[in-house]
């Protein structure tokens, strides 16, 4: 039999019955689409999320108080040391570092007049603004005052601003940021949120003020921003000779901006995998689908089938003709439903253009092929069926 003939005779079987081959397509269309649709859901949350950090810049090294050893007897040992501005001062002379930021957050009233908003107070250095792509909308920044007996000086978040002063100029004012007088010396630019974090809804104080207004010793955390030039090996190391020299042993822990987008690229990807698979549960319901159809068709098409085998079809050639037919309702219904999801998320990225959906080939190529390799399973059986049958007593049904 010509490969031409053959595939004559399996989209023939399939057209014969119109309605219910795009009855028995529907179940494998529903599947892909689910598939695609929630895998595409799953790619958008990833590269939103990898988008939003990695909005800070990939050079960055944080470093935060204390590590965690394991110890003899199988008990673990907790040696926590505080990080000062002393350390900040020692990491911001180390060779490839461009900004070291230091990090004291807290929340609490922000005053001005007769309105109070409870927000996020974020003690930190002047280089803050250039380590993390942070714009001033007007005024300035937090002046340079070598992280020693700083100005109560503040700088405002676009949504403090908005609530606190309206359309008024908040600069030269005198707010009261957890019951202490500061001045507004600037405002920030429009920032938006980050994993649900409100970048606008915080005001910025020098960071040793900040340590005592929450009644802190040390430092919640330092980043360093390090140059091209160098490698996040390379400056890791530099700042652990750094830090063990000052402190006597390794009493803080490094966390790489890489480290951090790998461990969060896995965790996404992963949880994309489990959508995946939790949508290719309709894909199982499809193949039974087809398996039911397959399996139907094979009583009514007895006579066909003993009148083929009577004019010198053999066994294996009769296979691959019902074995075609489920691949082929498989593959209509795959690429039914891919069409359809697509077609979905084209009109969700223009309703909805922040909502984050982004098709990934590889999946929708696996999906195609699953919807295939479904087809192919569904059908072995009638077709192992109809191969089988004696063409007497096929043609005896006739």
């Amino acid at each position: 039999m010509r490969w031409l003939d053959w595939l004559r005779l399996v989209l023939s079987s399939v057209l014969a019955s119109p309605l219910k081959s795009l009855l028995t397509a529907l179940g494998i269309a529903i599947g892909i689409a689910a598939v695609t649709l929630l895998t595409s859901m799953g790619e958008g949350v990833r590269h939103y999320v990898l988008d939003n950090f990695s909005q800070f810049g990939t050079r960055i090294i944080a470093i935060s108080p204390g590590k965690t050893e394991t110890s003899g007897m199988g008990s673990l040992i907790s040696s926590v040391r505080l990080l000062t501005m002393d350390d900040l001062r020692l990491l911001e002379n180390l060779p490839g570092a461009e900004h070291v930021v230091a990090n004291v957050q807290g929340s609490g009233p922000i005053r001005h007049g007769e309105k109070v908003r409870n927000t996020t107070i974020y003690g930190t250095t002047p280089s803050m603004v250039k380590a993390w792509d942070f714009k001033v909308a007007s005024g300035r920044f937090l002046p340079d005052n070598h992280r020693q007996n700083s100005p109560a000086y503040a700088v405002l978040g676009h949504k403090v601003k908005t609530e606190l002063f309206t359309t008024s100029n908040p600069l030269g004012e005198i707010i009261r940021v957890g019951g202490q007088r500061y001045r507004v010396i600037g405002v920030m630019q429009e920032k938006g949120s980050m994993l649900g974090f409100d970048l606008d809804d915080m005001v910025y104080i020098p960071a040793d003020r900040a340590l005592s207004l929450f009644d802190r010793e040390g430092l919640m955390e330092i980043d360093v921003v390090f140059s091209a030039a160098t490698t996040s090996d390379r400056m890791a190391s530099l700042i652990k000779q750094r830090l063990i020299a000052r402190h006597g042993q390794e009493d803080f822990t490094l966390v790489t901006q890489d480290e951090m987008l790998a461990s969060l690229n896995r965790i996404l990807s992963m949880l994309t995998l489990g959508i995946a698979a939790l949508g290719s549960i309709s894909l199982i319901v499809g193949g039974v689908g087809i398996f039911t159809v397959m399996t139907t068709n094979l009583a009514d098409r007895i006579p066909e089938i003993g009148l083929l085998r009577a004019i010198g079809t053999s066994r294996r050639q009769l296979l691959g003709i019902f074995v075609g037919e489920a691949i082929a309702l498989s593959l209509l219904g795959g690429l039914a439903g891919m069409g359809f999801a697509l077609l979905v998320l084209a009109i969700l990225s223009i309703a909805l253009p922040e909502f984050p959906m982004t098709p990934n080939v590889i999946y929708l190529f696996s999906a195609l092929i699953s919807s295939v390799i479904i087809g192919l399973i569904a059908g072995i059986r009638p077709a192992w069926q109809a191969s089988k049958l004696s063409p007497v007593v096929a043609l005896r049904d006739e």
